[in-house]
């Protein structure tokens, strides 16, 4: 199985909002989210519940639980098995807030933008 390469998106002032998500948690959360990204790297589009879910136009949510505690991070996919994540929140609504979606979307039109590259998987 052919391993994917795992992107953190760059905002055009240089910041990473998932590292500054993973920042944010507590150890043993940020160690779920990482040893989450890694099953995700090595598992790519294979990847489903409860680690990845499709949630729509090709935004899909890592999910990592700590307890009570549950933590996202959207992600997208590329052309050369490139998987790019956008951001990461806590969850603490039953329905993965619009809001967060939408900063995907957002973030992914700004990445394939400046790479110039508007295919994805």
């Amino acid at each position: 199985m052919q391993e994917f390469d795992v992107i953190f998106y760059a905002k055009s002032d240089g910041s990473e909002p998932v590292k500054e998500f993973l920042d944010s948690l507590d150890i043993k959360m940020r160690a779920k989210v990482v040893r989450t990204i890694d099953i995700l790297s090595q598992n790519g589009s294979l990847l489903r519940e409860p680690y990845s879910k499709h949630l729509k136009d090709g935004i899909f949510e890592l999910r990592a639980k700590v307890g009570t505690n549950i933590s996202r991070v959207l992600y997208f996919f590329i052309m050369d098995n490139q998987i790019v994540l956008t951001n990461g929140f806590i969850k603490k609504t039953k329905k993965t807030p619009i809001a967060e979606i939408k900063k995907a979307t957002d973030y992914r039109a700004d990445y394939l933008s400046r790479i110039g590259n508007n295919k994805f998987e």
